[in-house]
């Protein structure tokens, strides 16, 4: 998996594959694309206007938390405002 954020264009992704194959962008909101194939994987998550979903309560820090272990890991996000 691998996240990255464009302050250019305030954009984020989250992405889980890298595209092999043809994938359809299905809008769910005015914030929020999926790229996905027509197998129904899920190749990544696009978010719009990034750094007003990702500067909220949380402060701009990404939590990666291993269910399994109970592992957590607070990474600080460089996102401007």
């Amino acid at each position: 998996m691998r996240f990255t954020y464009d302050p250019r264009y305030n954009v984020a992704y989250i992405r889980f594959h890298k595209k092999s194959t043809e994938v359809e962008t299905i809008r769910i909101s005015d914030e929020l694309n999926v790229d996905i194939a027509p197998d129904g994987t899920i190749y990544g998550i696009e978010l719009l206007n990034a750094n007003e979903q990702l500067n909220r309560e949380d402060m701009g820090r990404l939590l990666v938390i291993n269910e399994a272990t109970g592992e957590e890991k607070e990474l600080p996000l460089a996102v401007g405002r």
